[in-house]
């Protein structure tokens, strides 16, 4: 019984936390308690919350993904190409852009395990590459035009008469619950769970390690690349710049969330509430107005540092009674 708490107390400490603060610029702000506040959290990181997803699995194998944002850069420009300069439909370049990001992961993957590399180095590598690759293609954003953008970006699941979720929102929720399944109810979500917690004890129970990493950065380099095909429509541009520091964003919204950075530990409900964690803090202080969006990046980072802290102490808590 104490054991399954200790397990779930992260989860139950972030969700807290994101109640504690919903509830506390609901206070201070009275037009903040609202349904429309809360659906806007989930539609400003729609993009975000996408690549997080995937961040949050390969963080569970207790790798890295650093390249994420980038991707996202590159498949952003490479959709806009695709459709405006080269007239190929939106759905087929979609397919071929989500697809090429995955060969890309599997590539980074396959890297990793069969040379023993780092994933730092071998996925920052990766983010040079996929930024540099962006700006190759066009050095400006590209606006794109076309029949099938304008429907999707103008259409709304309407909650009620006044408040709708648009596309961004949709495949945000429709990726997070694809995430949840494949973390917590696939042998592969357990799989990468084994193999963060102890390679070596992975591999020794017969797990396919090098299979496992390979598709998990195949994954994570698919969803990052959904993530672009996403923003395209969000934002009815593809920009070789876009994503920058995202990849940080991510990993701070998986930490945040209660994943264990070592791997082996963490929940995908996590996630989503570090994800609605960091909308609060900036909507918060947008509707401060006085305050600079430096402090969103202050708090974000005391939160990471508290939680970072917090499993470090959770470790040590298991090895001693393990002694």
């Amino acid at each position: 019984m104490k054991a399954a708490l200790q397990q779930r107390l992260p989860l139950l400490t972030t969700a807290g936390i994101f109640v504690l603060l919903f509830v506390a610029a609901g206070m201070l702000y009275p037009r903040f308690f609202s349904e429309r506040v809360f659906v806007n959290l989930f539609i400003s990181q729609s993009v975000l919350g996408i690549v997080a997803v995937g961040m949050t699995l390969v963080i569970f194998s207790g790798g890295i993904d650093l390249s994420v944002g980038a991707v996202v850069g590159f498949i952003s420009i490479f959709m806009a190409t695709l459709v405006m300069k080269e007239n190929v439909p939106p759905v087929l370049a979609a397919v071929l852009a989500v697809g090429l990001g995955a060969l890309f992961g599997a590539m980074m993957g396959a890297i990793i395990h069969v040379f023993r590399q780092p994933p730092f180095l071998i996925t920052l590598a990766g983010m040079f590459l996929a930024r540099g690759a962006a700006f190759w293609i066009s050095t400006e954003a590209t606006p794109i035009d076309h029949p099938l953008y304008d429907k999707l970006s103008g259409y709304l699941l309407m909650l009620n008469p006044k408040l709708g979720l648009p596309v961004s929102a949709l495949a945000l929720l429709a990726v997070m619950a694809g995430g949840y399944v494949v973390a917590h109810h696939t042998r592969f979500g357990r799989n990468l769970l084994a193999i963060g917690g102890s390679e070596q004890s992975a591999l020794l129970m017969g797990l396919p390690v090098g299979a496992v990493k390979v598709g998990v950065y195949a994954l994570c380099s698919a969803g990052a690349a959904f993530a672009g095909v996403v923003n395209t429509v969000y934002m009815g541009s593809g920009n070789p710049a876009f994503g920058a520091g995202m990849e940080l964003d991510a990993i701070a919204a998986v930490v945040v969330g209660g994943t264990l950075l070592a791997g082996g530990r963490g929940h995908m409900l996590g996630t989503v509430c570090g994800l609605l964690i960091l909308g609060t803090i900036n909507t918060a202080i947008s509707f401060n107005g006085s305050l600079s969006p430096a402090w969103s990046r202050i708090v974000v980072g005391v939160l990471l540092l508290s939680f970072i802290l917090l499993q470090r102490l959770l470790i040590r808590g298991v090895r001693g009674r393990q002694r």
